[in-house]
C-alpha cells in the first residue's frame, strides 16, 4: 500500500545524512539479491526486478520502445557489487505490467509514463531515488526529474533532456532525418496499427537492426525480451504514444496541467549526466552540450560513448559507471 505524503517526509529527514549512501558493498562471497516481483500502483499492476541490498539506495532503470528489462542485465551488477538496489520494471503495455481497471483507456502520454515512475516509487515506499533511462524510458526519466526534484536526486539520461512540447505543430525534418522517423508515421495510419499488430515481433526486430546499425546482436537476446511486446496492451499503448505526440490523439484529461507544464521546457535541478552512443542512428548526437546545459541546470557531464540507440545493451560499463559517478558527485 503506497505510503502518504508525511511518512515519506518523515522517512526522508530520518535518513538525509545517508540518503545516497549505497549499502556497503557485496563481497565476492556474495549472490545479489534479485526478486521479480509484481506491485500495484493506482493505475497499474507492474511487473519489475529488484536487485541488490534492500537498505541500498534506490536506482529506477527504465527501458524503451521496442525492449523491457533484459536491456539492463549488463549494468545492474556493478551497481548491486557496489551496494545499490536497483528496480527495473516493466513499462505499461510491455512484459507483465497490466493496466488494473480493463476498462481504463490505453494511453502513453510522457506525462503518464513519468507519473508511473512516481507511482512506482510511491508503491515501494520510496521517499528518494535515481533513475535511468533510453528512448521511452529516457523520457519519463526526464519527465520524473524535472516535475519531481524533491524525489528524484540523481539521473543518467541516454540522449539527453527528451521532454516534448505535445501542443506545438510537428516542424520539417531534413529528408534522411524525416526517413529515420517513418515508423511514427507509420503508427499513426491504420495500416500502421494493423501492421505492428500483426507484425509486431519482425517490425521490433528491424527497429532494433537500423536504429543500432553497429551492434550484433544474437537471436537468442532478441528472442529474451520479444515475448515482452505480446502484452494484450502493447499495440494500444504504442499506437497512443506516437499519435499523441504528433496531435493525432487526445490525451488523459488528468495529464492536461502536466503536459501544459512540460510543453514549457521545465528544467531538471537535479545532479545529471547526459549519456549519447556515437552509433545512434535514430538520434545522432551532436559534440555541443549547450542544448543539455540550457535545461539541465546541474549538468555533471556530457559523454559521448561508443554504442548506438540500445546503449545500455551496447555499452553497460559506460551507464553503470555513469551512474555511479552522478551519484558519487550527488553525495559531494
Amino acid at each position: 500500500m503506497a505510503s502518504t505524503r508525511r511518512t515519506f517526509m518523515r522517512v526522508a529527514a530520518g535518513t538525509a545524512v545517508a540518503a545516497l549512501r549505497p549499502a556497503m558493498p557485496l563481497s565476492g562471497q556474495e549472490r545479489p539479491r534479485t526478486t521479480a516481483r509484481l506491485i500495484d500502483t493506482p493505475t497499474l499492476r507492474i511487473e519489475f526486478e529488484d536487485s541488490g541490498p534492500a537498505t541500498g539506495f534506490p536506482i529506477i532503470l527504465l527501458h524503451g520502445f521496442p525492449d523491457d528489462v533484459r536491456a539492463w542485465d549488463g549494468v545492474v551488477p556493478p551497481l548491486v557489487a557496489g551496494g545499490y538496489r536497483t528496480i527495473v520494471p516493466y513499462l505499461r503495455g510491455f512484459g507483465g505490467s497490466r493496466f488494473r481497471d480493463r476498462a481504463a483507456p490505453r494511453m502513453a502520454e510522457q506525462a503518464a509514463i513519468g507519473q508511473d515512475v512516481i507511482d512506482l516509487a510511491d508503491a515501494l515506499q520510496l521517499p528518494q531515488f535515481a533513475v535511468s533511462g533510453f528512448d521511452w524510458g529516457g523520457r519519463a526519466a526526464a519527465v520524473a526529474a524535472a516535475l519531481h526534484p524533491d524525489r528524484v536526486r540523481a539521473a543518467v539520461l541516454v540522449a539527453g533532456y527528451t521532454v516534448q512540447n505535445v501542443f506545438a505543430p510537428s516542424q520539417p525534418m531534413a529528408a534522411d532525418r524525416a526517413r529515420a522517423f517513418w515508423y511514427q508515421w507509420y503508427f499513426n495510419t491504420e495500416s500502421g496499427r494493423a501492421g505492428l499488430e500483426r507484425n509486431r515481433r519482425e517490425l521490433c526486430r528491424l527497429l532494433w537492426q537500423t536504429w543500432s546499425p553497429t551492434w550484433r546482436f544474437t537471436d537468442p537476446i532478441y528472442n529474451a525480451t520479444a515475448p515482452s511486446f505480446d502484452n494484450p496492451d502493447f499495440v494500444d499503448v504504442v499506437i497512443h504514444s506516437y499519435r499523441h505526440r504528433l496531435g493525432n490523439a487526445p490525451g488523459e484529461p488528468r495529464f492536461e496541467a502536466a503536459e501544459r507544464q512540460l510543453a514549457m521546457r521545465p528544467p531538471i535541478e537535479i545532479p545529471t549526466i547526459t549519456i549519447y552512443g556515437r552509433d545512434d542512428a535514430l538520434v545522432p548526437p551532436s559534440t555541443n552540450d549547450a542544448g543539455d546545459r540550457a535545461v539541465i541546470r546541474s549538468l555533471i557531464d556530457r559523454r559521448l560513448v561508443s554504442g548506438g540507440h540500445f546503449l545500455p545493451r551496447e555499452n553497460p560499463e559506460a551507464m553503470s559507471q555513469a551512474l555511479i559517478d552522478v551519484l558519487a558527485a550527488r553525495r559531494v
